[in-house]
């Protein structure tokens, strides 16, 4: 039977595995609770507790507000105490030397998102606490915006949006070949591989290190010897059949093109826009969902002008980004305008 604070614990340890900066701290009289503790403590803290975990730095700072919030919550000594693992792990943690943090920032790290859509259901008596929860689990370098001339090496909103949207129509992809464009983490295309039963994904980017990283991200989501997965290099506006070869692909199907946050440059605009007429030519049955994160009004509406000179139609997918306060994990910003839409050939 669950517990009536899981949900709290949960919360925590989901945002504590994805890296998220700020989180959300069970209220105090949760924490105080010894079962709690044990729960965070087990979860997250103990040895071997989580294989692919955050960085040293990270852990401290999370562990040292932990304990104080803990300490502030117990009214009564002798009723409530800091457990003795938790206490235990912050004392070895406080002594161990940290990496500059001029070296931390060009580091990657661990990233694990739950998929909360996906979450299975506990059968009686099991709470739904540590194993075989959905998630993927990536690579990233969360403090460098740009490494090597690329965006790529970190999961954006827009990607975990068109991720959710997926989860909750799970037949869009189900049994079909994907393409994703500009895959940069490969979050989308790992989503498809490993949690949503497509036949196959096709994990494209135009960036030579950012095709090169995605095998890590394959290695880490069990799917490096697959044959659902596989990466590409496929460069925007370049005739995707060449001189070289008769079919593109090898002549295999792609039945479904996504796209997340890959119109947020005005200037790489017409050779998208180009590669996706192209890909309409060589299928013209796909379908293509593209998400986008609107910084920039003026730049998204160069992609539908784009479109438009093309003979494209662009239609929006009604999907909301929900309140911070709702999420359960992915967690993204709910404060930016994410949009998602399908794109056509009349």
């Amino acid at each position: 039977m669950a517990r009536p604070w899981m949900q709290h614990v949960d919360r925590f340890c989901h945002q504590y595995l994805q890296l998220e900066p700020h989180l959300d701290f069970p209220p105090g009289e949760v924490l105080k609770l010894a079962d709690v503790q044990d729960a965070v403590y087990s979860r997250l803290f103990a040895d071997d507790a989580v294989q692919y975990g955050p960085p040293e730095r990270y852990r401290v700072r999370t562990l040292k507000e932990l304990v104080s919030r803990i300490e502030t919550a117990i009214d009564d000594w002798d009723e409530h105490a800091v457990s003795d693992g938790l206490m235990s792990t912050l004392s070895v943690l406080l002594c161990t030397p940290l990496p500059p943090e001029a070296t931390s920032v060009q580091q990657r790290y661990y990233v694990t998102y739950h998929l909360s859509l996906l979450a299975r259901e506990q059968s009686p008596g099991h709470d739904a606490t540590v194993v075989n929860q959905p998630g993927v689990t990536l690579l990233e370098s969360r403090s460098l915006i740009s490494a090597a001339g690329t965006t790529g090496l970190r999961t954006w909103e827009a990607a975990l949006h068109l991720g959710q949207y997926l989860c909750l129509n799970p037949s869009v992809v189900a049994g079909k070949h994907i393409l994703e464009l500009g895959a940069g983490t490969g979050y989308l295309s790992i989503l498809c591989a490993k949690h949503l039963a497509s036949a196959h994904a096709l994990a494209s980017d135009g960036s030579d290190d950012v095709v090169n990283n995605l095998a890590d991200n394959f290695f880490l989501n069990h799917l490096q010897d697959s044959s659902g997965i596989s990466p590409m290099d496929v460069k925007w506006g370049h005739a995707l059949v060449g001189t070289e070869e008769e079919r593109w692909n090898g002549g295999q199907p792609v039945d479904v093109v996504v796209g997340a946050d890959i119109t947020y440059d005005r200037s790489v605009v017409p050779a998208l826009v180009g590669t996706l007429a192209d890909l309409f030519r060589l299928y013209p049955r796909v379908e293509m969902y593209i998400s986008a994160t609107q910084r920039n009004e003026q730049t998204f509406q160069a992609f539908l002008d784009a479109c438009q000179k093309s003979r494209l139609d662009v239609g929006d997918v009604q999907f909301a980004v929900p309140p911070r306060d709702q999420q359960e994990g992915p967690f993204y910003n709910d404060q930016v305008a994410i949009r998602i839409c399908r794109v056509s050939k009349p």
